[in-house]
C-alpha cells in the first residue's frame, strides 16, 4: 500500500558523517532508497535540521549544505526519486517512482532574517516547522518554558509564509506557539506528533491541539519514536502506535491521520518497524482493525486531499 512519510533526518546524517554514506543503500540510514522502496513510501519529505550546539554562525551555511545534499544525492543521483515542488506533482509520479520533498525542522538558521527565509524556500521547501524544541527568533519549542510563544517576528514569518502557500508544522512548538499560531496560519499540520493523552510528552498533543487542528481541517501525522509512544512500556509493538492512531480517530480525526516516521533522527524503535522497509509491518497492522479505504487514508490519501486543497488555491 502507497504510503507517504512527512518526516525523517536522512539529510542531517549525509551532512554530519564523518565518511560519505549513500542514500542508496547505506545501512546506516534508516530511510535509505531501497529500504524506501521496500516500504512502498511514494512520498518522502526530507528535513533540513540543524542542531541545536552548533555555530550560529554557520547555521545558515549548514542548512544551505543540506539542500545541497538532497539535489545532490537524493534527487541527483537516483532517476526515481523525482524533487516534488509543486503539491500538484504528486499525480504525475509514475509506478515505482519517490517523490522527494524539502522541508525544515526549525528556523534557527536564518539568525531573524527574512532574506534567509525566501533563499530556502526558492529551492523547494513546502513544509516549515518555526521551532525544534528550543526557542529562536520565530517561536518558543516544546522544551521551552519561558512562555513567550510567537514573537513579533514570527508574526511577519508565518503571515510570509501563508503569502507563499507553505504548510506550517506545529510537531515542535510549545503550546503557547502552537495557540499563537493557529488563527494566524492558513495551511497547518503536525507532521510526527502523538496523542499525549496516551504517552505524555511534550512533544506530543493534547485532546484539545487535536481537536483544534480538526477543526482546521489540519492533518496529524504519528510519529514511530517509542518515547512518545509509550515511554514506560518496553518493548514498544506497532499495536502501540496503533493507539494513538485509534485516540485521534475517537476525537473526530479519522479523516486527517497520516505518517511521519521520524527516521534517522531517532535511536530507538518499534519492535518490527526498524526502518522504512518494514513500514507496511504498520499497514498490516492497521488492516486488522480498519477498512482497506480507511488504512489508505492513514497512509497517503489523506495528505493527499490535504495538498489538493493547497494547489487548488494555488491556481486560483
Amino acid at each position: 500500500m502507497k504510503v507517504y512519510d512527512l518526516h525523517c533526518d536522512v539529510l542531517y546524517k549525509l551532512a554530519r558523517a564523518e565518511s560519505p554514506l549513500s542514500f542508496t543503500n547505506s545501512p546506516l540510514l534508516q530511510a535509505n532508497k531501497i529500504a524506501l522502496e521496500a516500504g512502498e513510501v511514494a512520498l518522502q519529505l526530507f528535513a533540513v535540521f540543524v542542531s541545536e550546539g552548533f555555530p550560529k554562525e554557520k547555521l545558515f551555511l549548514e542548512a544551505m549544505r543540506q539542500i545541497e545534499f538532497f539535489h545532490t544525492e537524493i534527487v541527483g543521483k537516483h532517476e526515481n526519486v523525482v524533487a516534488i515542488y509543486e503539491w500538484e506533482q504528486l499525480e504525475t509520479l509514475k509506478e515505482g517512482q519517490i517523490g522527494a520533498v524539502l522541508s525544515l525542522e526549525g528556523l534557527d538558521m536564518i539568525d531573524g532574517d527574512m532574506l534567509r527565509l525566501k533563499f530556502l524556500l526558492a529551492h523547494g521547501v513546502k513544509l516549515v516547522g518555526l521551532t525544534w524544541n528550543g526557542a529562536n527568533e520565530v517561536a518558543d519549542g516544546a522544551s521551552e518554558i519561558s512562555g513567550t510563544g510567537l514573537t513579533s517576528f514570527g508574526e511577519e514569518v508565518v503571515e510570509f509564509l501563508n503569502e507563499q502557500n507553505i504548510i506550517i508544522d506545529v510537531s515542535h512548538l510549545s503550546e503557547k506557539s502552537f495557540w499563537d499560531v493557529l488563527p494566524k496560519a492558513k495551511w497547518l499540520m503536525a507532521s510526527h506528533s502523538n496523542a499525549r493523552a496516551i504517552c505524555d510528552s511534550s512533544r506530543n498533543l493534547t485532546d484539545k491541539q487535536i481537536k483544534a487542528l480538526i477543526e482546521k481541517d489540519s492533518p496529524i501525522h504519528v510519529v514511530y519514536y517509542p518515547q512518545f509512544i509509550n515511554h514506560i512500556k518496553k518493548p514498544v509493538e506497532i499495536q502501540d502506535l496503533v493507539e494513538h492512531i485509534d485516540h485521534i480517530t475517537s476525537l473526530g480525526g479519522k479523516h486527517l491521520i497520516g505518517l511521519g516516521s521520524d527516521f534517522d533522527g531517532i535511536g530507538e524503535f518499534i519492535t518490527g518497524l526498524e526502518d522504512a522497509s518494514k513500514t507496511q509491518n504498520l499497514v498490516k497492522q492497521l488492516i486488522k482493525t480498519y477498512s482497506t479505504k480507511e488504512v489508505e487514508g492513514f497512509t497517503a490519501q489523506n495528505f493527499g486531499r490535504f495538498v489538493k486543497r493547497i494547489s487548488k488555491e494555488e491556481q486560483n
